[in-house]
Order: C-alpha cells, then sequence, then structure tokens
C-alpha cells in the first residue's frame, strides 16, 4: 500500500475531505457506508451463513467496524489499516470489547474469522502488492469465510467526479470488475456474485427503490464482488 505517511496527513481531516467530494451526491458518507453493510448482509442471510468474528480491512478511522457488529450481531470485529495516525483515533473513537483495532503488521491472520470486508481500499494499494493484500485476508478468513470486496466503479460519471475532488484519490488506481474477481480468484476465492449499488443521487431519491432491481447493470457508483474461501 502507499507510504504511511500519505495516510496519516489525511486522518485527522478524512470526514471533511470526503464529506467535500461527495457534496454533489447529496449524502454522508455514512449514508454510502450503512448501504453497503446492509447490502453486504442482506448477500450473507440469502446464504443461510452464521457470523461472529469479522474482518475490517483497511478501516481507516473505523466508523464502519461498529456497523458489521450491529449488522451482523459479531462479537469481534478487528479493524485493520496501515496508517497508525487512523489507528489512533478508530481507537479513540470506537474501540470496544467488539471493536479492536490495530496495524496490518500487528495482527496476525489466523483463519478464524468469518467475514471480510473492505471499502475503496484497493485502488490505493500498488498493483503488485494487490494480490498479498488479497492473500492477508484470505488467510484472515476461516474456510467458508465470506468477503465483500467494494471499489468504486470508474465507469460512472459521479464516481470519476468524487474521485477527482478528493485529495486522497489523486493517486488512485481503479480497478474494474473484472479485474477485483480475477485477483480474488488469483488470490484462491470462489466468486459468488458481483452487484452494483448506488445509482441515483439523492434530489432522485424517489427512484432509489428501483435500485434492487438494477445490481446487475453496470450503472452504480460502487460495486460489491462477493467471495468466499473454499471449504
Amino acid at each position: 500500500m502507499n507510504d504511511r505517511a500519505a495516510f496519516d496527513q489525511y486522518a485527522d481531516d478524512y470526514d471533511a475531505s470526503l464529506a467535500a467530494a461527495l457534496e454533489l451526491s447529496g449524502e454522508d458518507r455514512m449514508y454510502y457506508a450503512r448501504g453497503r453493510v446492509a447490502w453486504f448482509g442482506r448477500c450473507v442471510r440469502a446464504l443461510d451463513f452464521t457470523a461472529m468474528r469479522g474482518l475490517d480491512y483497511g478501516c481507516g478511522v473505523g466508523s464502519t467496524s461498529p456497523l458489521l457488529c450491529e449488522e451482523f450481531g459479531l462479537t469481534q470485529t478487528i479493524g485493520v489499516d496501515v496508517s497508525p495516525r487512523s489507528i489512533e483515533l478508530a481507537r479513540a473513537s470506537f474501540a470496544s470489547d467488539r471493536c479492536r483495532f490495530h496495524l496490518m503488521n500487528e495482527y496476525s491472520p489466523d483463519a478464524t474469522l468469518d467475514l471480510g470486508y473492505c471499502n475503496g481500499v484497493f485502488h490505493h494499494i500498488p498493483i503488485e502488492q494487490r494480490i498479498g493484500a488479497a492473500g492477508y485476508i484470505r488467510d484472515s478468513l476461516c474456510p467458508g469465510g465470506l468477503f465483500a470486496l467494494w471499489e468504486n466503479f470508474a465507469w460512472n460519471p459521479g464516481t470519476r467526479y468524487v474521485m477527482s475532488h478528493c485529495v486522497f484519490d489523486k493517486d488512485a488506481i481503479t480497478l474494474v470488475p473484472r479485474q477485483a474477481r480475477q485477483l480474488l480468484k488469483s488470490a484462491g476465492f470462489e466468486i459468488l456474485r458481483t452487484d452494483f449499488a448506488f445509482v441515483f443521487p439523492r434530489f432522485l431519491k424517489a427512484l432509489r427503490p428501483l435500485e434492487k432491481l438494477l445490481v446487475k447493470l453496470p450503472l452504480g457508483a460502487q460495486y460489491q464482488v462477493l467471495a468466499r474461501k473454499p471449504k
């Protein structure tokens, strides 16, 4: 992943920076975070899968980890990141018996976690390091564990606008869904499904009930690749 200092310098202003970039959409970052976690939850329940512990890979300042605990009823979510300042802020704001935060090199994957989640992380990882990152997640999961990789869909005009106005995305190298699936396959995952989300901005929110019907069309601002570690 990029130099840790690059992430540290944005940690304190992360919320404000992302809010400014998302202004055109009419929503804040937590709207999208809740939407991603809720969609992941529906996919997991459709598989009749029970989870107890999860991984929030590239957790940043930690705000999604409690959402994962709440959505899945997890006893524990482990958030990991390369940025010491981000982990410091995550611990100050969200650490609890159910949410714990570590630098990536402080947490050793041990194949005991049921779920893995990440959002907007892999486009920051140098291409040659992505297979290692996917392997880290695979090794963290138990056999049969599920992983939701969320990424920005760069063919969406709104996504391109947001990323172009987001200071910490200036060096991002995006992945199209085909590349994300191939990456996970190469890391030993089974691909279960690919879904697109967040089609309509706030001023068109009356149309949002249609989004569940559009998940297989490449229209959304983000996409999820749901994968499973083989049993």
